[in-house]
């Protein structure tokens, strides 16, 4: 009986070897396949004449991966054009300066349409009027030109259990604003000072790119989201449409040749490398995985959305208290 049960546990060990070696090199196959596709890449993308889709979705980070994105595209001598897809509440006001300055690159190498989905407030903003025009749907929100900076303050909480936080630092205004301790005046006023410089900068963008007086700019700069029939009528936007009706006004108007396939184009790797999470996702993609491709395409989204940098040109609706 002894040696029957041992028999079983090696067997059953074996069988957990077995198991743990296939997983490998099923991973290191979609890793390979990854590789291969993520090398030929450009070339692929590059053979056919094209108007070419980058998707601007979730939090606007300025991360690498998205502006290679932009730069590749914009090298690319098969694209004819380009649609920049958006739907985003907007992210850092740094983020959304690169986002911008690398579309208005872009735009002066080739034609670019913001195409509004549900969403583009704030950073999303910025970048849409980093193109030549934007179309939205009747029912888009749109606009949220402000910036914001928001920092919990827990000091009523430590004094509950008893906490006090001790510090030493150069000079009164380091490190401020705290959650620690109330905001004094001078670190209010130095946030309202970078608030204020920052929110200038935003509306001097929309000023110029809209070509909006100091009245009509007033009108739409109150940190408001506006629908895009609304947006429309106040300027923020060019036309009520979609994708076709994008397509449209480049055959028009920008003499693109008629019919030409639309391409997606999809960032790569994590801040200017080849990350494992797009590597699996290429991969999965390769091998006709295409649900686990989106999983891995989703956590490397998200690992590059929480690198948060400066204020925040945001758009989120007020809690109800």
């Amino acid at each position: 009986m002894s040696f029957e049960a041992d028999l079983l546990v090696d067997r059953k060990r074996l069988r957990r070897k077995l198991t743990w070696w296939r997983a490998a090199v099923f991973l290191v196959l979609i890793l390979a396949v990854g590789a291969v596709a993520w090398a030929f890449r450009d070339k692929v993308s590059d053979g056919q004449a094209q108007i070419a889709r980058i998707s601007l979705s979730g939090f606007v980070s300025g991360d690498e991966r998205t502006l290679n994105l932009i730069r590749d595209v914009g090298n690319s001598r098969a694209v004819r054009a380009v649609l920049v897809e958006i739907s985003s509440p907007g992210g850092t006001t740094s983020g959304a300066e690169r986002v911008y300055n690398a579309l208005r690159e872009l735009s002066a190498k080739k034609p670019t349409v913001a195409v509004v989905g549900g969403l583009a407030a704030s950073g999303g903003y910025i970048a849409a009027i980093g193109t030549d025009r934007i179309v939205a749907l009747e029912t888009s929100l749109v606009g949220s030109i402000g910036v914001l900076m928001q920092y919990p303050n827990v000091e009523g909480l430590l004094n509950t259990l008893g906490v006090k936080m001790e510090e030493v630092k150069s000079s009164p205004l380091k490190a401020a604003p705290n959650g620690f301790e109330p905001t004094s005046p001078a670190a209010r006023a130095a946030l309202e000072s970078l608030i204020a410089d920052s929110y200038a900068w935003f509306k001097r963008l929309v000023r110029e790119r809209r070509k909006f007086d100091e009245t009509q700019l007033t009108v739409v700069a109150d940190g408001r989201v506006f629908t895009g029939h609304q947006a429309a009528e106040l300027g923020l936007i060019d036309q009520i449409g979609d994708r076709r009706e994008a397509i449209r006004w480049l055959e028009q108007d920008k003499k693109v040749a008629r019919d030409l396939p639309v391409r997606e184009w999809k960032r790569s790797g994590s801040d200017g490398t080849f990350g494992l999470w797009s590597a699996m996702a290429i991969g999965a993609q390769g091998v006709g995985l295409t649900n686990i491709a989106a999983i891995f395409d989703r956590l490397d989204n998200q690992l590059a959305a929480h690198r948060l940098d400066g204020l925040l040109a945001l758009w989120h609706p007020a809690l109800e208290k």
